[in-house]
């Protein structure tokens, strides 16, 4: 053991990287109870919660455990917060138009991505887009998927309703664009059992994270449920229900649903371009940020091997996780949990991987959280992801107009694409104005792929077109 994961040579021990992996687990298994419930949206994406769970527990256990074995690093996989949410959002809102992206079609979409990212890691490209991005319309995709995270945390929850008064009637199944002066953003009736429960699960995850609780959102979670259950708002019947069975069930997986026909017909460019724009980016970060915490990157040459070695898992594990059944499988910052508790090496990821397939047998306990409590949760990663905008520089507006528009058009619009385009559109333009006048003294500089960007943005728009 000490030798194959070179503990030692890494300063740590069995006992300190196996408490690491609880602590990893602890803190980032939220998301077995988010992520179904998002992708499934309750009911309205066609896809069913129990084949989901063991896409989600399987993808998280297997990937992270080739995090370990592979790369001996210490972060854990699992399928994205953002993302997941992106996916839903693609299927739900194409439901009633002429050409729907069903889950199948989305999946397929995901596993694309997944080749692309391997291509692009082989050919370092990927390396190159990192560079070729400035650092703050990066932070900024972050703040903005994090508005977006909490957007949907308060539309699950019933947090935030929207009132209607319209001058036509808007039709049933289907999506009617809605001028400002007809509708308002209103907060949810305290008259509802699961606004009542949201509110109790904030307040909750809240408290646990600032007396920096390990596992603060996880347990967060459970003691919503436990108030839920006293409370009577937690239906029993999942433990004794035959489609959440306490056996693993892996028939009931959905593994290779793919409809590559089906996608052939329908705007899926820009849903793959989502999918593989914003996992790169989340997923660098992550590596990099959990990489400098553990030490790794003290030895430089070495530290940029483990990195690259860790891209290849991430890239194999996005089209491996919707081979299996779910969104975008990517590196969790909440690994830096473990990191902190002394997780040093793949030995973390290793046991983290374990718990998650362990999980596989406790599904009627996690089908009984309910969404309240999820959404609750929803919104603190928000939080968490909010955190980010202390990285812009708002005074250099080059930087942060596009800043801006990246992180308001994510939310207002209910649409990561749009974010990200219109960043990367600001930012060319803008950064051209700086190099032209003499009236601003800062240049910014454009790589050359950012123009490459630019031109496909543009070209989205103009031949694809946007709705919803």
């Amino acid at each position: 053991m000490d030798r194959f994961f070179r503990l030692k040579e890494n300063g740590s021990n069995v006992r300190t990287e196996i408490m690491a992996g609880i602590t990893t687990f602890m803190a980032m298994a939220y998301v077995l109870v988010i992520n179904p419930n998002i992708l499934t949206a309750f009911g309205k994406t066609g896809m069913e919660w129990y084949p989901v769970f063991l896409a989600t527990a399987l993808a998280a256990g297997i990937f992270t455990i080739a995090m370990g074995l592979f790369v001996n690093f210490p972060v854990a996989l699992a399928p994205g917060m953002g993302l997941n949410a992106y996916f839903a959002t693609v299927v739900v809102s194409t439901a009633s138009t002429n050409n729907p992206i069903t889950w199948q079609m989305a999946l397929t979409a995901v596993f694309i991505s997944g080749i692309i990212f391997i291509i692009l890691t082989i050919t370092r490209l990927r390396q190159m887009l990192l560079v070729a991005i400035p650092d703050g319309i990066k932070h900024a995709i972050t703040v903005g998927i994090g508005l977006f995270i909490t957007i949907v945390g308060l539309k699950n929850t019933g947090l935030m309703t929207i009132a209607a008064e319209t001058v036509n009637d808007i039709p049933k199944g289907q999506f009617t664009p809605l001028k400002g002066f007809e509708t308002v953003i209103e907060l949810g009736s305290f008259k509802s059992p699961d606004v009542i429960m949201a509110l109790i699960g904030l307040v909750l995850i809240s408290i646990l994270m600032v007396l920096r609780v390990r596992g603060a959102i996880l347990f967060g979670i459970l003691g919503t449920t436990i108030i839920a259950l006293l409370m009577g708002y937690v239906d029993l019947s999942s433990l004794n229900n035959p489609q959440t069975p306490w056996i693993p069930d892996l028939g009931q997986l959905n593994f290779w649903e793919f409809d590559f026909a089906g996608i052939m017909g329908v705007g899926i460019v820009s849903v793959i371009v989502t999918f593989t724009f914003v996992e790169m980016f989340d997923t660098f970060g992550t590596l990099v940020g959990t990489a400098n915490r553990a030490g790794i990157m003290k030895n430089k040459e070495e530290g940029n091997k483990r990195v690259g070695k860790a891209m290849f898992v991430d890239a194999f594990a996005v089209s491996g996780g919707a081979m299996l059944g779910t969104s975008t499988v990517t590196a969790y910052v909440e690994s830096s949990a473990g990191v902190a508790e002394g997780g040093r090496t793949g030995l973390t990821s290793l046991t983290t991987g374990i718990l998650f397939i362990l999980a596989l047998f406790f599904a009627p306990i996690i089908a009984l959280i309910p969404g309240s409590a999820t959404g609750a949760a929803l919104i603190v990663v928000g939080v968490l992801m909010m955190q980010a905008v202390r990285d812009i520089d708002f005074q250099d507006l080059v930087i942060g107009i596009p800043a801006f528009l990246t992180i308001t058009f994510m939310p207002f619009t209910y649409s990561i694409a749009n974010g990200i385009s219109l960043g990367i559109v600001g930012y060319v333009v803008l950064a051209v104005i700086s190099q032209l006048s003499s009236r601003v003294e800062k240049k910014h500089s454009i790589h050359w792929l950012m123009w490459v960007l630019f031109v496909l943005v543009i070209a989205r728009y103009v031949f694809i077109g946007v709705s919803g």
